[in-house]
């Protein structure tokens, strides 16, 4: 399998369509957080791919994913970003009304019209809420979610559910920030795969975990057995720019993880931290060849956010400083990719991006694996 890429993957409009068709369409994506949507009726529209999505919560409290497309003429049913629909979805061209589980249910002169129009029921998509997230995999046979997640999760924690020592589904978002970076969705996660550029680079968060600067964090390499994560400094009581905690430790964080960083990227568009007390969570969404759209959101206890001395800010600004650094490489790294002598070399510290681009092979070349398999 190579581990070298051609730089059109950096920089080709044909190849990012490529990646969305298979990869962002056929995989479980993390679209929304499901406070997002906690009321009946309330909505909100995501990119999935290339596909518009809404997402809306039914009055039985299920999530519905339906393509923001009108079985009409094709005209998108809604251009807001999020909201809240009475009884249906009634798109503004020619006046078809939908329920919330996509079924047609009004059109003018509905009696008028052949049979089978009321058929012409929106696509859906899969839905499935998680740590407190939407996930949406627009591949109506696609496996269910765990079969995604689970063997990176085991990969990297092993038989422990560290993710749910932090019922992030009862966490809420005390800040979010969205960036706009003009590198390619790949240059980006790649970074974040690695930890080799963090003695260089990263002079904050080695200070907060020294384990880092051997160019081996908890996402990227080995620390003993692999549930440890990484140590907080002596010094340090929390995960934050000043070193202190923002809040109390999460209730069910246990004490042997009172003082451990946890990281892990799920596959393809989720960077996860876990803290003892809070989560934060970091989402890819590719907007062109060469930028990419990040969102991250910083979670907290609602007891901690209920205090009146409570700020996410100085947990936040770790994360924020680290990011730019990290940003500002990815953005040189684009900058270059389009020379006739780009090329790269990775070292022990960075295996876990070939692991990525082992993944983004198989998925984008199904047949060339399948052919190998045979042939052995």
């Amino acid at each position: 399998m190579t581990t070298l890429w051609p730089t059109s993957y950096y920089t080709d409009e044909d190849h990012l369509s490529l990646e969305q068709e298979r990869i962002f369409e056929r995989s479980w994506i993390c679209a929304a957080r499901s406070s997002d949507i906690a009321a009946p009726g309330a909505f909100v529209r995501v990119n999935v791919g290339r596909e518009s999505v809404l997402l809306v919560r039914k009055k039985d409290g299920d999530i519905r994913a339906l393509i923001n497309l009108c079985r009409h003429r094709g005209a998108q049913l809604c251009l807001e970003e999020e909201g809240t629909f009475k009884n249906s979805i009634r798109c503004p061209y020619h006046g078809w009304t939908f329920n919330f589980d996509g079924h047609l249910v009004g059109a003018p002169f509905l009696h008028e019209l052949p049979p089978e129009t009321k058929q012409r029921h929106l696509f859906t998509a899969q839905v499935d809420e998680w740590l407190g997230y939407i996930w949406v995999n627009l591949d109506p046979t696609a496996p269910p979610l765990m079969e995604q997640v689970g063997p990176l999760l085991r990969g990297r924690f092993g038989d422990e559910d560290v993710p749910g020592n932090y019922e992030c589904e009862k966490l809420r978002v005390a800040k979010e920030v969205t960036y706009e970076v003009a590198a390619n969705w790949k240059i980006l996660y790649e970074n974040f795969c690695e930890c080799y550029h963090c003695p260089t680079m990263h002079p904050e968060i080695c200070q907060i975990l020294p384990s880092w600067r051997t160019g081996y964090g908890t996402v990227s390499g080995p620390e003993g057995p692999k549930q440890e994560g990484s140590p907080l400094a002596d010094d340090a009581t929390g995960f934050s720019l000043s070193g202190k905690a923002a809040a109390q430790k999460l209730p069910k964080v246990p004490e042997k993880h009172a003082r451990t960083f946890h990281g892990i990227l799920l596959w393809p568009n989720v960077h996860l931290m876990f803290i003892p007390d809070h989560v934060m969570c970091m989402r890819f969404e590719p907007v062109s060849p060469g930028r990419t759209r990040v969102v991250v959101q910083w979670l907290f206890h609602p007891d901690a956010m209920d205090d009146a001395e409570f700020s996410p800010d100085d947990a936040a600004a770790l994360v924020e400083v680290t990011a730019m650094e990290d940003f500002e490489a990815c953005e040189r790294v684009q900058a270059a990719a389009n020379s006739a002598y780009f090329e790269e070399f990775h070292t022990p510290h960075e295996s876990l991006i070939l692991e990525f681009r082992e993944w983004v092979h198989q998925l984008l070349h199904p047949e060339s694996v399948r052919h190998l398999k045979e042939a052995v």
